[in-house]
């Protein structure tokens, strides 16, 4: 609950019926993920960047905690989570589409839409949306990509900040700022006559703060709209699936595939994870699924566009073969409850309600973290170990390797799915297991909850700086209030 006088300044930014202290409404921002405890005292949202600076303006001089979010529930993450008491901003009504450049494969948006709301937009206008895998439903799309969530297409990943171009941003100060070719000179419609597109995001001059405000959960400045790189719409797709008993066979089909930037969607998922997202029912249909699968499964896709798109898919798929029979292994256009067909409509839409995944048991949390894909078999033997040790089945991890930035590092991701009553042990095993793969050389690069301290403990250097340039951007520490290493004691 907040003061009435409060509720009265909140109200006069965004209006009455935007301002809400409904319990209903608040206890999806209780928790997420591994991250729990959150005080949500009032919900406000804002319709206009105009609107989003009067609050920063109201929560500097009222000394408030405000936590930016524009994904609908579930929490997934818990970086939206407030660490104790906030207010939470819900930009949800800004969803905009404000344009859709195929010329340049940019497109313009506002947080508040979604992957539901862009893909049959782009398709429209002959543009594909690039995509992390499987989506949630109402999951912004500009959220996604602010917290570097892994695309499933990596020869077009090219830079950690892919496929985030340029931002309107407003720090903690309630100071405006325009990054990349978006700056200026000139204002937007102004650009676009002569022919800009928003599509450098370095700069102005040196700077680069996208870079800053990317993984930073809402700690350095709030994003009212960013443009995205798009890609071409394909006028030929085709999916296939490499089943193999050995990831290491995988691995070097991976490499060699990766390396001359062959195919278009490219993951590596193993037998539960696979079956988990194929599943169309959930429960013991998932691990029915799963016992009929490979142990790993590659699954990649190739294009054609425009021009001359028989002959693109027909060389892909001969070199794509060829390198296939080097690492021993062999493409199928089906797997056990799935075709190439399915496979593409998954690949290419967010997940139906209720969520992947929770169908297998109803609750999960994901335990991911960047490395090279070398390494991951000793992950998987830590992962295991660690489930051992806490009595959970390992053939129920889901495992899903991501290659990013054209394969030259993996995200590489374990699910751990359980029944609600069991979240307490699930949640020991999630938390030893981060311990024993930070250890191991697990780069926790989106340090959501307990894993903060994992990451910026190894880094106090890291730390100092970053407290640096936070006092610069949030002076008063009103933006999302004791996440990441910023502690809550910091507040001026």
């Amino acid at each position: 609950m907040i003061a009435p006088e409060l509720k009265q300044k909140l109200s006069a930014i965004v209006g009455a019926e935007d301002v809400t202290e409904d319990e209903g409404v608040l206890s999806s921002w209780r928790s997420g993920g591994a991250v729990a405890g959150g005080e949500p005292a009032a919900l406000v949202r804002p319709s206009s960047t105009a609107e989003v600076r009067a609050l920063l303006k109201l929560a500097r001089e009222e000394k408030l905690n405000l936590v930016f979010s524009s994904s609908a529930p579930p929490r997934l993450r818990g970086d939206s989570v407030p660490a104790g008491e906030g207010i939470m901003v819900d930009m949800s009504k800004m969803d905009r589409i404000v344009r859709l450049d195929r010329r340049n494969k940019v497109a313009l948006i506002e947080p508040g839409v979604t992957f539901e709301r862009l893909i049959p937009e782009a398709d429209a206008a002959g543009l594909k949306v690039l995509m992390p895998l499987r989506p949630k439903r109402g999951k912004s799309v500009l959220a996604s990509a602010l917290e570097r969530e892994p695309i499933i297409i990596p020869k077009y990943h090219w830079d950690m900040t892919d496929p985030m171009l340029c931002t309107e941003l407003v720090f903690g100060s309630g100071d405006l700022f325009r990054t990349g070719s978006a700056a200026g000179p000139g204002s937007l419609e102004q650009q676009w006559a002569a022919g800009g597109a928003q599509k450098n995001p370095m700069g102005p001059a040196q700077t680069d703060f996208v870079r800053v405000v990317q993984g930073a959960q809402g700690t350095m400045a709030a994003v009212t709209w960013c443009t995205l790189k798009l890609e071409v719409k394909p006028t030929i797709h085709r999916i296939w699936f490499v089943p193999d008993r050995k990831l290491s066979r995988l691995s070097e089909f991976t490499y060699r595939s990766l390396r001359p930037k062959l195919a278009d969607e490219w993951l590596i998922l193993n037998s539960y994870a696979l079956a988990a997202l194929i599943s169309e029912k959930g429960g013991e249909e998932v691990d029915a699924l799963a016992q009929r699968q490979a142990p790993w499964t590659a699954v990649y896709g190739v294009s054609g566009y425009e021009y001359l798109p028989q002959e693109r898919v027909a060389y892909q798929e001969r070199d794509l073969a060829r390198h296939a029979q080097a690492a021993g292994v062999v493409p199928s256009p089906e797997v056990a409850g799935c075709s190439w067909k399915g496979m593409e409509r998954i690949l290419s839409s967010p997940s139906p309600e209720p969520y992947y995944k929770t169908a297998p048991r109803g609750d999960f949390l994901d335990l991911f973290f960047l490395s090279t894909l070398d390494r991951v078999p000793a992950f998987l033997e830590i992962m295991e170990a660690e489930a051992e040790r806490f009595s959970y089945p390992a053939q129920r991890i889901g495992a899903y390797i991501q290659p990013i930035q054209q394969g030259r590092n993996v995200h590489v991701e374990f699910t751990l799915y359980f029944r609600p009553a069991d979240r307490e042990m699930a949640q020991a095993l999630f938390l030893s297991a981060s311990r024993a793969l930070s250890e191991a050389g697990a780069f926790f690069s989106r340090p959501y909850g307990p894993w903060a301290e994992l990451a910026y403990a190894r880094c106090p250097d890291t730390v100092a700086a970053l407290r640096k340039v936070k006092a610069i951007l949030d002076p008063d520490h009103v933006l999302n209030r004791g996440k990441l290493c910023f502690e809550a004691r910091e507040v001026v």
